[in-house]
């Protein structure tokens, strides 16, 4: 056994030594190794920001919650009979969250997008104008950074009231707090009581956009009947989401009047429309990800094949003094694996670092329009990289090695370079 361990730690060692002896080779051979590693970091990082932001958005929006809207989030669809569908009106709404009874909250709200909001001199374009009720407040994601939500009676009385989204305060005030500072919507005055954690993902960036404030006090703006309302539900639980779906449809066909074999118009949304989106854009990454990761350790593999076959041949009198001195065919043969698989984890432990690199530069640089980048390479990506590229070196340095242990030592002895 400890035999067997020192002849390791020699395979090692003679290995590690022919490295170093030509560290230009080694580093150019590795280049494929490491562009394809890097690419492969930075796929992994890729997916798992995905996976960060579509996880952010199911706790914004809820696994919990359902929309009834007259659009669909995930589009589709005949455009021109959606176009056509009428307007949920506040007072559907307000019937349809009087009947469902297996839900722990109701809420309705409309929105108004596109919007501007002015304080003083300055302004902010682009914004979405939400009208809601005091209990969205009470939402596990409705999270405030500084002051508080509206209250019930601030809504009953329309109170010219706002809680604004982060990016908002950003545009309007910078770091200074807006609490007790008067906005402009539509050039009346609204006084911020609150703002909102910054809560905008990949799929709901517009979030961090919104100013929130009393449904009444949206419909003395924009008027109660102009535009369709959403009816947002909360189930007790997520398991329960499934019957309260088959309810809630019910409920809203019974109140829109529709004829049994009329098609609905609206629709139940929920964050799981946003799954196919996510998986659409996994394959996309999967796809380009895996095809340049393949070519560039198709690269790797080609030129570490031909450098080891140049390495046996320059070693030639060297394989058969060891062969005469006893070294076993495996034990050259363990040394030229050892070889190609110690510069194929050079080459990666390369690319990991330039794929670190150029994740810290985005992270830092997207930090405030995109939080859910990971700042780092998974852990679990920089185990497949590694091990991905000691496969590569194992393929490429497999035929040459063979040859090396098959090299006839009367024969090797004779070579003259």
């Amino acid at each position: 056994m400890i035999r067997r361990l020192a002849e390791y730690a020699d395979v090692f060692i003679s290995a590690l030594e022919s490295l170093r002896a030509n560290p230009l080779r080694s580093l150019l051979t590795a280049l494929g190794v490491t562009i394809g590693v890097a690419f492969v970091s930075l796929m992994g990082w890729a997916l798992g920001s995905l996976d960060a932001a579509w996880e952010s958005t199911l706790s914004t929006l809820g696994q919990d919650m359902l929309y009834v809207d007259k659009w669909n989030w995930a589009g589709g669809g005949n455009w021109r009979s959606v176009m056509n569908r009428k307007n949920i009106t506040i007072d559907q709404a307000e019937e349809i969250a009087r009947r469902v009874r297996a839900a722990s909250m109701v809420y309705i709200s409309a929105d108004a997008w596109g919007k501007t909001v002015v304080r003083a001199d300055k302004k902010a374009s682009g914004l979405v104008i939400e009208g809601t009720m005091a209990r969205f407040g009470l939402l596990p994601s409705t999270t405030l950074a500084e002051g508080r939500f509206f209250s019930e009676m601030e809504e009953q009385h329309a109170a010219a009231v706002a809680v604004i989204g982060d990016g908002v305060r950003s545009a309007l005030f910078g770091n200074r707090s807006p609490l007790g500072e008067t906005i402009r919507i539509e050039g009346r005055p609204f006084v911020v009581v609150g703002v909102m954690n910054k809560r905008g993902t990949l799929f709901t960036d517009f979030l961090d956009r919104t100013v929130y404030i009393p449904l009444p006090a949206f419909f003395g703006l924009y008027g109660r009947y102009s535009r369709s309302v959403t009816v947002a539900v909360k189930a007790r639980s997520p398991e329960e989401l499934g019957e309260l779906r088959d309810d809630l449809r019910g409920i809203v066909r019974s109140v829109r009047m529709l004829s049994p074999d009329a098609p609905d118009d609206f629709a139940i949304n929920e964050a799981q429309v946003f799954r196919d989106q996510v998986a659409n854009i996994r394959m996309v990454i999967g796809m380009v990800g895996i095809g340049l990761t393949a070519l560039s350790f198709l690269v790797g593999v080609i030129g570490i094949t031909n450098v080891m076959f140049v390495a046996v041949v320059e070693r030639t009198k060297e394989i058969g003094i060891r062969r005469a001195v006893g070294a076993r065919r495996s034990s050259i043969l363990a040394q030229f694996l050892a070889e190609a698989a110690m510069l194929c984890v050079a080459g990666a432990l390369v690319g990991i670092a330039l794929a670190g690199g150029l994740i810290a530069v985005a992270a830092l640089l997207l930090r405030t329009q995109m939080e859910f980048l990971l700042p780092f390479v998974p852990l679990n990506v920089v185990a497949l990289a590694v091990g991905s590229s000691i496969c590569v070196g194992v393929i490429a340095g497999f035929v040459p090695a063979l040859r090396a242990a098959r090299l006839d030592p009367v024969e090797a002895l004779r070579y003259e370079a």
